[in-house]
């Protein structure tokens, strides 16, 4: 994560934040990274998600309802291919690619190049610098293994449906209010992205723990980051500062410092850190108002949050109700036939 934040921002990359993210997302599970054959295919599935993005953005334009109708059907696959198939990364890869170029697109055709620039190079760094750090800690032969055997339980075909379009409803208000304003909310995707599959939150009281509290615990630290780098406001600090904080969220996260939150907790605490420092260092170098446009974006951080929570009670309300009108099924006894 720090390699690829020093990377793209010493290159004066597009969405500089979006490389560590990435970084973060291909490393969590334990495995060894991608392969080029395997990068190839997952630039080719971005690339076709993105390319789909693009081609959406007239009918947004003209047809807007014809549009979001397959916004929603697609990002229903992405949650589904997520939930019943295991593959978390390559979802929210093609979940972010489909919502922030047609969110962008529909304001520019620049804009959207932009993104699709972005999306890409960003995985390519992030996998690139992927390599470097599996060169100097390798991964253990036992682990893969280790990993499979604690494996959770695959989610019945009910269950995953409605995970998926609990994600679903979660995402897509936010890439609503995206597409009033593209340049000031594409973040707020990206926050409802990482809410929305937040899979081992299955109740409205777990998730007003878990989303509510990583959002606060990722404001304060984002905090605590942004006057740490006024210290020392270079390039190197950057990365030392991001080294530091990256290492104390992997051991959060693979309990070497223990915690009593799970793994999803750190991750989504992680990514919205990063969601805001990003965009905070990007107004410092345009001369804008970092505190206020900060205090906008944890403002509606907070509210995209309290929305899932929402969502995820009125779910949950709406499955106990059909459970309750759902006919019994009567089944009439077996009588054994004298021989």
């Amino acid at each position: 994560m720090a390699l690829s934040l020093a990377f793209a921002y010493g290159i004066a990359f597009p969405l500089p934040y979006l490389p560590p993210i990435f970084a973060l997302m291909l490393t969590l599970p334990p495995r060894a990274p991608l392969g080029v054959k395997k990068l190839l295919v997952v630039l080719l599935l971005v690339a076709l998600t993105t390319g789909i993005g693009i081609l959406l953005i007239p009918m947004l334009n003209e047809y807007s309802m014809t549009g979001l109708i397959l916004i929603v059907l697609g990002l229903f696959l992405c949650n589904f291919l997520a939930v019943n198939l295991g593959k978390g990364s390559v979802a929210s890869l093609l979940t972010i690619g489909l919502t922030l170029v047609t969110a962008a697109g529909y304001s520019s055709t620049a804009l959207a190049q932009l993104v699709v620039q972005a999306l890409m190079g960003s995985i390519v760094i992030a996998w690139a610098c992927q390599h470097v750090a599996y060169f100097i800690f390798p991964e253990p032969a036992a682990e893969p293994s280790a990993a499979k055997k604690k494996a959770a339980p695959k989610p019945s075909d009910s269950q995953s449906n409605w995970l998926a379009w609990r994600a679903t409803l979660i995402v897509f208000p936010a890439y609503l209010l995206a597409l009033t304003n593209p340049g000031q909310y594409l973040p707020i995707i990206m926050k409802s992205v990482s809410l929305g599959q937040q899979d081992s939150v299955t109740d409205a009281s777990h998730a007003a723990r878990e989303l509510l509290g990583s959002t606060f615990l990722a404001g304060l630290f984002a905090i605590l980051f942004w006057f740490g780098l006024g210290i020392m406001v270079n390039l190197w600090m950057f990365f030392l500062w991001m080294l530091l904080f990256s290492f104390y969220f992997a051991s959060k996260l693979y309990q070497v410092i223990p915690s009593r939150y799970p793994a999803s907790f750190w991750v989504n605490t992680v990514i919205t850190m990063l969601i805001l420092l990003g965009p905070a260092v990007q107004d410092s170098a345009n001369g804008s108002n970092v505190y206020m446009a900060f205090l906008v974006r944890i403002s509606l951080f907070i509210a995209v949050t309290l929305y899932a929570i929402f969502a995820i009670y009125a779910l949950e309300r709406l499955r106990a109700w059909r459970g309750r009108k759902a006919p019994a099924v009567v089944t009439a006894p077996i009588v054994a036939e004298e021989s």
